[in-house]
């Protein structure tokens, strides 16, 4: 099944065009599947579909996801808009160098992911989050060395605020370079706050935007309506991020699944399709850890939702809202006691 040329969309100003889903791969491997060959299948499948946008970090089962990755593409490059990400470390240790858009961790975490992914060049190289102790300027001239160098063709953002995505850009510009080309927020109804400012930003810069947790870790499938997570879930594995006993959830995502119920959709096909609504969205990831998983949300990937439906679903969680403060993925350390008391001798 190949999606229609229609699918695709401008990924920004990068001149790359992407699918309207994204296949995020972080459960593929050490952190979900272990069986690596359905990994390469699902992978495959999902390029099968029409989907062109593969998305993966260095930090993903400490580099074994990008290995995955990789091996699955190998016949299929030319196919795939490849994206990877840097600034997590890889295994435990303490060392404040192995870390960070610093450019000294950039130019080695770029050559370690090339590396493990086999690959030649990245498509688009992210910064996986925010770091306040490295100058963005040195973070936007390492990125654009790395395009000069061939080793990446575009560099982007993931959770950045929208001050930072302006500093970015204002910095970029007195440089002389380009970008941030992207952003990557978290986006779902259960966590809108990217409404806010971060949308609306991105838009503004002629930035692309592929958001990530559009199921809200699991809870826009329904299955966590009981108050307790299924075995295998990630509510189950991960219970300080996937917060499977959210009573506010919980009495949305009931009120939700009958909205779709009524509108002969299921809760999932309707969730992602609202995550690719909004004008800023270029692509939402789906994060599949099964064949079958992958198979239900293909079973949904050309559905559009009629405004009336749109308007349901704003009438049970606000534009802006997010039901879990802790969903916005990434917290200022201005909030910190030290950022916001005067020191006391």
């Amino acid at each position: 099944m190949t999606q229609p040329t229609s699918i695709y969309r401008a990924l920004g100003q990068t001149g790359m065009h992407v699918s309207r889903f994204g296949l995020g791969t972080m459960v593929l491997g050490a952190w979900g599947n272990t069986d690596l060959a359905e990994c390469k299948r699902i992978i495959n499948q999902a390029l099968d579909a029409g989907i062109n946008l593969v998305d993966t970090a260095d930090m993903y089962g400490d580099g074994q996801n990008e290995e995955i990755v990789g091996d699955a593409i190998a016949t299929r490059r030319d196919e795939v808009v490849l994206c990877t990400k840097f600034h997590h470390p890889l295994g435990d240790h303490g060392d404040p160098n192995r870390r960070g858009n610093s450019r000294r961790w950039i130019m080695n975490a770029v050559d370690d992911s090339l590396r493990r992914l086999n690959v030649d060049h990245i498509d688009l190289y992210q910064a996986h989050r925010p770091d306040p102790a490295t100058d963005i300027g040195e973070t936007v001239a390492a990125l654009n060395d790395l395009i000069a160098a061939g080793k990446i063709r575009a560099w982007g953002t993931s959770t950045f605020p929208a001050s930072d995505l302006v500093q970015a850009h204002w910095s970029a510009e007195r440089l002389g370079k380009a970008g941030p080309h992207t952003e990557q927020p978290p986006y779902s109804i259960f966590a809108r706050s990217a409404e806010h400012e971060v949308l609306p930003t991105a838009q503004r810069l002629g930035m692309g935007v592929m958001v990530w947790s559009p199921l809200s870790g699991g809870w826009l499938t329904g299955k966590y309506n009981s108050g307790a997570a299924p075995a295998g879930s990630r509510g189950q594995s991960n219970p300080d991020h996937f917060d499977g006993d959210n009573p506010h959830k919980a009495t949305a995502a009931s009120a939700l699944a009958d909205v779709a119920s009524q509108a002969g959709h299921s809760l999932t096909h309707m969730a992602l399709a609202w995550a690719t609504e909004h004008p800023a969205v270029t692509s939402a990831l789906i994060g599949p850890r099964t064949e079958s998983q992958l198979d239900d949300l293909l079973a949904g990937i050309d559905l559009e939702l009629d405004a009336d439906t749109l308007d349901a679903i704003d009438a049970i969680v606000a534009p802006g809202t997010d039901l879990n403060p802790a969903d916005k993925g990434w917290e200022s350390p201005g909030l910190a006691p030290s950022q916001r008391r005067r020191p006391r001798f």
